[in-house]
């Protein structure tokens, strides 16, 4: 599975807006968007700041 999609697709199963998300990471929206478009690399502190956001650990926004 692409991780953009993993993302996308936990980020939906938490029925969170990128607004949402973006309030509990501590990102902005367009920063989350590009995320889930594929348009942005993402390091390790915002794949933990996500991660924590979507209540999830690290390892399952990248198990594909």
């Amino acid at each position: 599975m692409n991780p953009h999609f993993q993302f996308f697709f936990l980020k939906k199963e938490k029925g969170l807006s990128q607004e949402e998300l973006a309030e509990r990471s501590g990102l902005n929206r367009p920063y989350i968007s590009g995320i889930e478009q594929g348009k942005r690399n993402v390091s390790l502190e915002v794949m933990e700041k996500l991660a924590g956001a979507l209540g999830v650990g690290i390892g399952e926004l990248v198990d594909f």
